[in-house]
């Protein structure tokens, strides 16, 4: 397939940015998966050591955004009980 889309793209140089465009996607998208899966939280790749709901255990101050745009999450206090 390699061989046919290099093929493509000497017969019709115009073709190239589309190529770039669509492997430059294509990555962002394949590591904005791998994101989620490393250091989201609703995540759990351990069952035996990480048993229950692993995302009750993050403290106040822990970002699990991607991006967060106002929030600064080291100054954020506790507001709700212990359970």
């Amino acid at each position: 397939m390699l061989h046919q889309i290099t093929g493509q793209a000497k017969k019709h140089p115009s073709l190239i940015p589309l190529f770039v465009f669509i492997r430059v996607g294509g990555t962002g998208a394949a590591l904005y998966v791998l994101h989620l899966e490393l250091f989201n939280p609703d995540v759990s790749w351990d069952r035996k050591n990480n048993p229950g709901k692993p995302w009750n255990k993050l403290g106040p101050n822990d970002q699990y955004n991607f991006y967060s745009v106002n929030v600064n999450y080291s100054k954020l206090k506790k507001e709700v009980p212990d359970f």
